[in-house]
This record gives C-alpha cells, sequence and structure tokens, in this order.
C-alpha cells in the first residue's frame, strides 16, 4: 500500500490550499485517514482525521474553522482543504491511513499503518 501526498507549495499568509493523498496498491480499504505536519526542529503533530465510522471528522485546536479534511472513497483519496493559513502551518505534511478503526485517543497519535511521503507546505507573512 502506497500513499501518495501532493499539493504543498509556497503561499502567503492568508492564502488557500489544497492538498491530496492517493491510496494504491493492494485494495485496502482504510477506516480512518489522516494528516499529520512536521516543522523544522519539531516533532510530528496532529493536523485532521476523518474515518468511515465516526461522525465528524476530528481537528487539531490550531486548524479548526481553517481547514477541512474530506475523503473521496472510490478515489480512495484523501484531502485537505487549508484557509487563512498562517505562517505557523508551515511544514511538512504528511498522510497516514488505518486499516482498522482507532480508538479515540489514538486518532492523533501516529500509530498508522502506513504513510505518504509528505508534501512541503510554506507560508510566507
Amino acid at each position: 500500500v502506497q500513499l501518495q501526498a501532493s499539493g504543498g507549495g509556497l503561499v502567503q499568509a492568508g492564502d488557500s490550499l489544497r492538498l491530496s493523498c492517493v491510496t494504491s496498491g493492494r485494495t485496502f480499504s482504510s477506516d480512518t485517514m489522516a494528516w499529520f505536519r512536521q516543522a523544522p526542529g519539531k516533532e510530528r503533530e496532529f493536523v485532521a482525521a476523518i474515518s468511515r465510522t465516526r461522525p465528524a471528522p476530528i481537528y487539531a485546536d490550531s486548524v479548526k474553522g481553517r481547514f477541512t479534511i474530506s475523503r473521496d472513497n472510490r478515489q480512495n483519496t484523501v484531502y485537505l482543504q487549508m484557509n487563512n493559513v498562517v505562517p505557523e502551518d508551515t511544514g511538512v505534511y504528511y498522510c497516514a491511513a488505518n486499516g482498522n478503526r482507532l480508538i479515540l485517543s489514538a486518532i492523533s497519535t501516529p500509530r498508522y499503518d502506513y504513510w505518504g511521503q509528505g508534501t512541503q507546505v510554506t507560508v510566507s507573512s
């Protein structure tokens, strides 16, 4: 199973950006797909997750109201719509997928089965 993230780039504060992550490989039906990010010199942090078996996506407090995660199950793709970005959103964004449902406390931790290679997002002030 491979995850390919794309859509990163250099943007200005206040701009919008949409990241995509396509899953390919053997037939794989993930329950939860998520986005994490890692800024230079910092640990990887949770951004957002979406699950087939939960009613609503889950977001980090720092992105609530600005970012939207969605998925297209037919295309095996997860998206992250990033609006009103700020310099603190700069980092490498990774998509992740987990086959089984995760308990709520685990969704924001990096214990996912599969990871993409990351796409760089740079926000200038």
